[in-house]
């Protein structure tokens, strides 16, 4: 079997390891960009993922660039804690949650796959132009960059900007914007509370999102990335959708200047930043469907979402994972790529539509809502177990309960 994965991203490196790893052969990536480099600021890898990286023999690897989240910490803008919740093995997890810089985590799984599929799976400065399908169950043929491509199957992990996805959903537009502003950037800075933990804090209408990705000792610095948010004003308008737009910290510093701690400076670790970069916040409406014949859709591609509760790099990672073992099950392309969709399309759709009603992160909303001034007691605010259940309920829908994650069968 022949299998062309577009992009070269988090989740198509997943997938040409995890299609290696199931002993399916003349995997190869077709990638838009003539190098791969490091780019981006930090994401998380949820133990369900990790559980996933670890079983393609990567978590050693992982591990010495990362730091495992211990806890996760959710806070007003007076900086009063909301809630705080164990991740990773300190919640009972068999696998950690991983803090780590996206560059770290693609190079990683790039170095891996040049190692276990030799030097020429990757094919940088390939953009995926057209697709042709087949129309009686033969091969697809991918045209990239002037060059012609022919296998078994297309797996479109191309980004939320997909190329693929355009072929099976024409005249879909651009990525839906959220109303929302997004500033990221990294930051050498002495850690902060435990060193391990990861917070969420601010309002309704304004977030902070900080945690460590390098270990340190004492209070020497740690490459610290943030993310901050905020509504947009009325009139304010927005280039399309891009990583890669740099702008000087000093354009938004002041609409988070009272975002200051005692315990956390974020105006510090903004102004003092390596760099930032500015995206409206996007995603994808969910589709109805994510294969035509033997192409299918998988990440970001297939299931872009708000970056609320760390489930994209996840997600993807899980996807490429399922579709291979689909694959590796029967012959038939078309029916295995069908499985694939049957049993994820539905999974991630439903946490698609919880990052759009603000996934767990919606606890900072209630609590400015109900207390704009602060709280004597969060439990004044939050009677019985709320919080409890807001947690437990979207790590259910995202599948990375500690049972769910401990018990499971692997892919």
């Amino acid at each position: 079997m022949s299998v062309l994965v577009a992009g070269a991203g988090i989740g198509g490196l997943a997938t040409a390891l995890s299609l290696h790893a199931a002993g399916i052969g003349g995997v190869r990536l077709l990638e838009a960009v003539p190098e791969i480099r490091p780019l981006g600021v930090g994401l998380n890898i949820l133990p369900n993922a990790v559980r996933e990286l670890d079983g393609l023999g990567l978590l050693e690897r992982l591990s010495a660039v990362s730091v495992p989240t211990g806890a996760l910490g959710y806070y007003n803008r007076h900086g009063q804690l909301i809630w705080r919740e164990p991740r990773g093995r300190a919640a009972g997890h068999h696998w950690p949650q991983l803090s780590i810089h996206r560059g770290a985590l693609q190079s990683v799984l790039a170095d891996a796959v040049r190692e276990r599929l030799g030097e020429g799976a990757i094919v940088t400065g390939a953009r995926v132009e057209h697709v042709e399908e087949p129309p009686n169950g033969g091969r697809v043929f991918v045209h990239a960059s002037g060059t012609r491509y022919e296998a078994d199957a297309l797996i479109g992990a191309d980004g939320i900007r997909s190329a693929v996805r355009a072929a099976l959903v024409p005249g879909e537009g651009p990525p839906p914007w959220s109303g929302l502003i997004v500033w990221r950037g990294t930051t050498w800075a002495p850690p902060f509370l435990d060193g391990q933990t990861m917070i969420i804090a601010g309002d309704d209408r304004r977030r902070a999102v900080v945690y460590p990705m390098s270990g340190g000792t004492g209070t020497g610095p740690v490459l610290m990335n943030w993310a901050v948010a905020r509504a947009a004003g009325p009139g304010e308008e927005f280039a399309p959708a891009d990583w890669n737009r740099a702008v000087p910290p000093r354009e938004f510093l002041g609409d988070f200047a009272d975002l200051a701690f005692d315990w956390l400076d974020v105006p510090a670790l903004i102004r003092t930043a390596d760099e930032a970069y500015i995206y409206p916040m996007v995603d994808r409406d969910p589709l109805p469907r994510w294969t035509r014949g033997p192409v299918t859709l998988l990440g970001d591609a297939a299931h872009a979402m708000y970056p609320m509760g760390s489930n994209g790099a996840t997600q993807a990672v899980i996807d490429a994972r399922a579709l291979a073992r689909h694959l590796a099950c029967g012959p038939d392309v078309r029916a295995a790529l069908a499985g694939y969709e049957a049993e994820r399309l539905p999974a991630v759709t439903r946490i698609q539509r919880s990052t759009r009603r603000r996934g767990p992160e919606v606890v900072i909303d209630l609590a400015h809502q109900r207390a704009p001034g602060g709280f004597r007691a969060v439990h004044d605010i939050f009677p019985g177990s709320e919080l409890q259940d807001i947690s437990q309920e979207f790590a259910r829908i995202g599948g990375f309960d500690p049972a769910t994650v401990n018990e499971g069968v692997s892919r």
